[in-house]
Formats: structure tokens, sequence, C-alpha cells
């Protein structure tokens, strides 16, 4: 009889940069070659002593994020895939992403991750400019980003997004449409664009210094122009910030939009494994001393791995999942799906959420429409897209 195998999503954090962009609040920073080393080793400890918790999955995706994976050797990454390719199921259409920098990774190291197995890139741009890098405080030059984009397709690679950043220091409308126009004049046009706006986060060196940024109508303009131009060119907004030419959505981060299971390795890394999310100390130091001592930790009698490093271990109730799938799912331009909302929880969605439905409605922020199938699919309006953050606050429940 052929198993059934649940599908499964890996993460692989890598730490390292050249040094910290100043309105970067991820779980990053520069390291010497020896905690680089011993971090490397921890990290594919991890990988392969938590495979015993997963026999019954099939891995359908992997994402290496950082910091800056590329900073790492080629023989380091092959090392770290070789490791979850021998201990986890593969799917045969899987999808592998690695997050590269322009300026941290040659021809030779891209040609080495196509023949690896890695079979999708996310370039870091953020700008065309290079006096706006150089306030974002990016270790590249535009020239760099073109170069690195040129390499990965000569190395085969045709799966590649590029990562812009709007309403950032100095820019205007026009200097934004400039980099959007250079990036749809790529050949092959990426597969895939990510455009985002700066949020200032606490901190970081920007949240203590707060630069001058355009103002909100000049964010929301810019916005308007991503979505209108990429559009033009063959791009389908199937995300919040997300587009991509057909067949070219990522894989990786639907699961997270659609609450499916992955696990996530390295410091800081979080998981949802059966209804169970729960996260990887932040601490390097913590982390390398755990894993190398063996230890096994499975705190408030929640059965998940562990392995002495895991943090905020919890056990999401029925509500928390409803919640979830909500503020997730609706982040997806597809929408949410009644149909499967009642498949997940066993009740209508009406009965759980129709007041607010209608009431967003009424405010023009929610569609509610049938698909093809018959299917009642609730969607954020174009209007529910800009104002997004408080719509999901809605469906958080009493």
């Amino acid at each position: 009889m052929k198993t059934e195998y649940k599908p499964l999503s890996i993460y692989i954090h890598i730490p390292f940069c050249v040094r910290k962009c100043l309105y970067c609040d991820f779980l990053s920073a520069p390291a010497g070659e020896k905690e680089k080393e011993d971090y490397l080793e921890c990290l594919t400890e991890e990988i392969r002593r938590e495979a015993v918790y997963y026999k019954k999955y099939e891995v359908q995706t992997v994402f290496i994020g950082g910091g800056t994976p590329s900073l790492v050797s080629a023989l380091w990454m092959e090392r770290i895939l070789q490791v979850v390719y021998d201990n986890y199921k593969m799917a045969d259409e899987r999808e592998i992403t690695i997050e590269v920098n322009p300026g941290t990774v040659s021809l030779d190291k891209l040609q080495a991750y196509y023949h690896m197995g890695i079979n999708r890139l996310s370039i870091g741009l953020q700008s065309a400019q290079d006096n706006e890098l150089k306030l974002l405080g990016r270790i590249h030059t535009a020239a760099d980003f073109f170069r690195t984009y040129e390499n990965a397709v000569k190395s085969g690679f045709n799966n590649i997004n590029v990562d812009l950043m709007s309403a950032i220091p100095s820019q205007t409308v026009d200097s934004y449409k400039e980099t959007l126009y250079k990036v749809l004049s790529l050949k092959p046009q990426p597969a895939h664009i990510s455009a985002y706006s700066l949020i200032i986060e606490e901190g970081t060196p920007f949240y203590e210094n707060t630069p001058e940024l355009p103002d909100e109508e000049t964010d929301r303009l810019m916005y308007k122009i991503t979505d209108d131009i990429l559009e033009e060119n063959g791009y389908h907004r199937y995300e919040i910030s997300n587009y991509a030419k057909p067949g070219y959505e990522c894989r990786h981060n639907k699961v997270y939009w659609k609450r499916g299971d992955y696990a996530g390795f390295g410091i800081g890394a979080a998981s949802l494994v059966n209804n169970v999310r729960f996260g990887n100390t932040g601490d390097i130091r913590t982390y390398i001393n755990r894993i190398a001592s063996g230890g096994n930790c499975n705190p408030e009698g929640i059965r998940c791995p562990g392995n002495g490093i895991r943090e905020n271990i919890q056990k999401l109730s029925v509500k928390e999942q409803m919640e979830e799938y909500m503020f997730l799912g609706l982040r997806l331009t597809e929408g949410i799906s009644c149909r499967d909302f009642y498949h997940t929880f066993g009740v209508k969605i009406d009965k759980i959420y129709g007041e607010v439905i209608k009431k967003l409605e009424r405010q023009g922020l929610l569609l509610c429409k049938a698909d093809e199938t018959g299917d009642m699919r609730i969607a954020l309006s174009e209007f529910g897209l800009d104002v997004s953050n408080v719509v999901m606050a809605e469906f958080l429940l009493e």
C-alpha cells in the first residue's frame, strides 16, 4: 500500500551579514569565521537530529534565508542541503530558494547553487539608485545587482525574485518608477517581484535617528504605481506585496499564508507543526551550546520537536487557529475559501464571522463572490488591500 505523506516546508536561517542595514530588524549580524563554523556545524546537526519527527512528511519547499546566506561558502551550502536530502523525504517537484545579496555571490557560486538543486533565487536589490542604496546602508551598487542577475541567468536560473522597496529616504515617484523600469528591462524579466514599503522598526538605527521619508500620499502613489506597471508587464498580484508571472508564485511563502506545516532550523527560526507554534532561541551562543550538549527540552508538556533550543511553544486553540486562518489567508488576493473553512473547523464561516464580513463588505473593504466551482470566496477589495492591517484586526475573536 502506498504511504500517504503530509506536506512539509523547511526554513533554514543563516544569520550572518557583512554589516547590518540601517532599517534591518532581522536576526542577523556580522560574525567571525570561528563563530560561523560553530554555528553551521550545529545547524546541520539540528536538521539531522530533528528528522526523526518528520518521517511521515514529504518536503515540498525549502527556503534558505537570513541574514545573507550567500556569504556562506558553496561547500557549506552543499553540505547543509545534503543533510536535508539524506534525512528527509523530498518531493520530486520541490522548490528550493536561497536569498542572495549582490556583491556576495560570484558566477561560480551561482553555478554551484544550481547544480546542488537550488532552483529559485531571491535577490535583494531594494533600489536601482546608488544614492538610495547608500542611504539604506546597503553594501552593493545597482551595477552589482545587474551583474548578479546576469550571472544567475547564465547559471541556468529561470525562477528569480527581485526585492524592491518604496518610501525610502530621498526617493521620489520618478526615481521609484525608474527603478521599476530598470528591473523590467532585465532579460529575461524576473519571474517574481516582491515590492514593499519601508517600515521603521524599533531597535534599528533608523528608529533612533529617523531620516526624512516620502510623505504618506507619495507612499500610496508608489504603491499604486507598482500595481499598475507590473500588471502592464504581465505580473499577477497574488499577495499584498508579491507579484508573479504565471506559474511562478512563491510556493514556500504560500505555505505560511495558508497555515501549512513548516519546520524552521537555526537561531530565531519559527515552526508550525500540527497547530503547535514554536521557535528557536535567538541567541547564537545559547543555540550553539545547547545543540552541542545534545540536551532535550519539552516545556509545558506539549509534545513537539525539542532539543533545548525551543522557546515560546504554544498549542493553538481553535479560536486562535480561526483568527490565523483569516488574517493570514486574506493576505492572498485569492482570499478565503468558505468551503475550506468548513472542512477545517467543522463550522460555517458565517456562524463565526458573519457579522464582521457583512460590515466590511458594506464598507467596501471585502469582496464576497463564488468561484468557478461554486465555492464562496472572501477577499480584500482594492481599498481593503490599502488598509489591510485595519481589516485583519476585525477578525480577532473576543
